[in-house]
């Protein structure tokens, strides 16, 4: 068999992040805009370019042995509620209880607590009953099912999860509404207890409900590759740390998917340092990991006010990244949650954008605009302009100024911001060290992301972390992480 590349890629919310290893073990990188008006999908331009493959011709699957992806396509369908209309059969008398859910505050101090939307647009509720040991008490009505299944399929409904009492002791009845649901047409369908095959019907329920919601977006992402690559064997990173092929790569495992490539990468710097924090600072967000020698899990998880069950690594995520927007209400400069994205991005892209952490940086001449690729302005060809950061930050100082009686420069606003921002960052690392009982000091500071490298040396100090590491490839670490990670399954017996 003729020598073959491997890919891996990261795709991010602002970046998409590419690993071409070539037949003779070269390495090669591409960082490309996740969303252009020059391509359809910036994975597959990637391929592409290192290829030399032209637009329009078909890309030579025999060249390449796999392709390794980790996405935030389900993260961002979550985040959104972008994800599949999907409806909830349950056992009868439980119709409200994922709306109830286990009554547990998530701020015990918060006055007025807002309820997360539910991901489901319509709940059923299935006349049947298992006892606590398995045996059935109400035996599962039939007809009533096909009834409740030929209603939503003349609503459009397609995806299904179905979470019925004790079915994890004794999964019968809902494997059988499970079939019923596919003979009438259903495309995806999640049953509780192949999801989450534990007690706890909330977790069960709303896992399988997470599962159904955002495995058919996925899916659509899957095929949408497929036709631009080819016949190609596809991987994609899972939130645990592990690859699965494209056909076992479900919504519930997938979002933490790119994130999880940077922890990989992290636990390579292992024989260097015993304790390392990593500090991945990309364009949205910033995700940060501690590795002491083992991958560290959690499985109870939240996300976007949704509560379910995966194994992941763990990992804690801020919204501040190069592409933070930078605010001022009056009173408070702001850094995020909000976040330019590739499309417009920063002002500094010429593209109508708003002023973010990277055109800060670049004021304070941290980047270098002759290293970055010609690809901004209007008609995409331009290169990036750094008077049109200094001029919206001048302006930004004026507002400042005019509203505090301060006389700040538009390098001191722009230090200001990124004070912000790092001070920001600082809390999930402290989350995932000091709040847990390890003294920062005893550890090193894995910094990647393609913003990673700007803040590394004053957040180290900011921190008391005297030792910082940065790879060569930290620009498109995750992407590396991807490529060396192996394929995993865990399942829950």
């Amino acid at each position: 068999m003729a020598p073959t590349w491997l890919f891996a890629a990261d795709r991010g919310g602002t970046f998409t992040d590419l690993v071409g290893i070539d037949p003779n073990g070269a390495v090669h990188s591409r960082k490309l805009r996740s969303i252009s008006p020059a391509y359809d999908d910036a994975v597959v331009a990637g391929v592409r370019e290192l290829l030399q493959v032209p637009q329009g011709e078909p890309i030579p699957a025999e060249q390449i042995s796999t392709i390794r992806i980790g996405t935030t396509v389900a993260t961002n369908a979550l985040l959104e509620r972008k994800g599949e209309v999907t409806g909830l059969l349950i056992t009868t008398g439980f119709a409200d209880l994922l709306e109830i859910g286990t009554q547990a505050r998530p701020d015990i101090f918060a006055l007025a607590i807002e309820k997360p939307i539910q991901l489901y647009q319509q709940v059923g509720e299935v006349s049947e009953r298992i006892d606590a040991q398995g045996q059935p008490v109400i035996a599962l009505n039939e007809a009533q099912v096909i009834e409740q299944l030929q209603q939503w399929r003349a609503t459009g409904i397609r995806a299904i999860a179905i979470a019925l009492m004790h079915s994890w002791i004794n999964p019968a009845h809902e494997l059988r509404v499970g079939q019923l649901a596919r003979d009438a047409g259903f495309t995806q369908v999640s049953l509780s207890h192949q999801c989450m095959r534990v007690i706890k019907l909330v977790n069960r329920a709303q896992t399988s409900l997470v599962d159904a919601y955002l495995s058919p977006v996925l899916m659509r992402y899957v095929d949408r590759l497929k036709s631009g690559l080819g016949k190609v064997n596809l991987e994609f990173m899972q939130s645990s740390g592990g690859l699965a092929d494209a056909t076992a790569f479900s919504g519930k495992e997938a979002v933490l998917s790119g994130p999880a490539g940077g922890v990989v990468a992290v636990a390579g710097h292992a024989n260097q340092h015993s304790q390392l924090i990593g500090f991945d600072m990309g364009g949205t967000s910033t995700d940060v990991c501690r590795f002491g020698g083992n991958y560290e899990y959690r499985h109870e998880v939240t996300t976007a006010g949704i509560a379910y069950h995966a194994n992941m690594l763990q990992i804690e995520t801020v919204a501040a990244g190069g592409g933070s927007i930078l605010g001022f209400d009056g009173q408070r400069m702001t850094v995020g949650p909000e976040s330019a994205g590739a499309d417009p991005g920063p002002v500094c892209y010429d593209q109508g954008g708003p002023l973010t952490i990277t055109d800060a940086n670049l004021v304070l001449g941290r980047l270098l605009p002759e290293t970055f690729p010609r690809q901004f302005g209007p008609d995409h060809r331009g290169a990036i302009n750094p008077e049109a950061s200094r001029r919206a930050l001048a302006q930004r100082a004026a507002q400042i100024n005019r509203a505090t009686g301060q006389t700040l420069t538009a390098e001191a606003v722009a230090q200001g911001y990124i004070d912000i921002a790092n001070q920001q960052m600082a809390k999930p690392i402290r989350s995932v060290s000091v709040a847990r009982g390890y003294d920062l000091r005893d550890h090193a500071l894995v910094s990647f992301g393609g913003a990673g490298g700007l803040h590394a040396s004053e957040l180290a100090t900011l921190l008391g972390i005297d030792s910082v590491l940065i790879h060569p490839l930290a620009g498109i670490y995750s992407a590396w992480g991807i490529a060396n990670a192996k394929q995993r399954h865990q399942r829950e017996m």
